[in-house]
């Protein structure tokens, strides 16, 4: 997934306290098996919105709107939280979907497993301290079994964080040990025309649907954006996300249904 853009004009964001203190600590107890969130079928959208407010302000607006619908958002601001100081339009963006009920993940990139996991807690402590994120949304997630144990460790750190919820994104379906992981797990994310003739591995039949989201780009209209959410429910995920555009960033739109 790619950053959001910044505007032509935008000349860098200004230092100020962090307005949102980081959630407290989890006991170790409560962080050995993901804790999934009763969500409504109604809240069945996942989405990853990579552009900056300052271009698009109306894009956050509509999720403000559109909160009852929403799993949650996915904050982006440069691949992750940036290396500071926190960008103030961005904040006070969060600060209205926060108020709105809408849950937010912080973007952190994994580097299918490549990255140092303090690098990644980093990651996740600035989008708590600058941006308010109740969750982690994990990218560039690798899918083999012999990864599990890196995405075990950074799991439990992030819930150990304050983390009520971790999202794992290897955009396909990985090792059934992922499922353990995470408390949503993004086993589709590619175009259109490749989801139509995806395949669902028998094993995710053992879990809820509420495990699962497939993110798909490339949408023509509003008609294909619901074939999108009726393949997704008959494929066992509950959870999707449906945008017109495509590469190299096609999550700089608000998703059909959101809008």
């Amino acid at each position: 997934m790619t950053a959001p853009e910044r505007p032509a004009a935008y000349s860098g964001p200004t230092p100020v306290p962090p307005y949102a203190p980081r959630p407290g600590r989890t006991p170790p107890e409560a962080v050995a098996q993901p804790a999934v969130p009763p969500v409504a079928a109604a809240r069945s959208l996942l989405v990853p919105l990579y552009v900056h407010p300052a271009l698009d302000p109306g894009a956050w607006r509509a999720l403000e709107q559109a909160a009852g619908r929403l799993y949650g958002v996915v904050v982006n601001v440069a691949d992750g939280p940036g290396a500071g100081p926190p960008d103030t339009v961005v904040a006070a963006a969060a600060r209205r979907l926060r108020a709105a009920g809408v849950r937010l993940f912080g973007y952190v990139d994994t580097n299918y497993a490549a990255r140092p996991a303090r690098e990644v807690a980093r990651d996740l402590r600035r989008h708590q301290d600058w941006y308010g994120v109740s969750g982690v949304f994990f990218d560039r997630v690798a899918s083999g079994r012999d990864r599990l144990r890196y995405y075990r460790r950074v799991a439990v750190a992030a819930r150990r964080g304050g983390a009520r919820a971790v999202v794992l994104n290897p955009g396909v379906h990985p090792d059934p040990g992922y499922a353990a992981v995470a408390d949503l797990l993004v086993t589709y994310e590619g175009s259109w025309e490749d989801y139509t003739a995806a395949a669902v591995p028998g094993w995710t039949a053992a879990h809820p649907p509420s495990r699962f989201c497939h993110l798909v780009y490339g949408v023509p209209g509003a008609a294909a954006a619901r074939a999108v959410a009726r393949t997704a429910a008959g494929r066992g995920a509950a959870v999707h996300c449906a945008v017109p555009g495509g590469p190299p960033n096609p999550w700089q739109y608000v998703p059909s249904g959101a809008a």
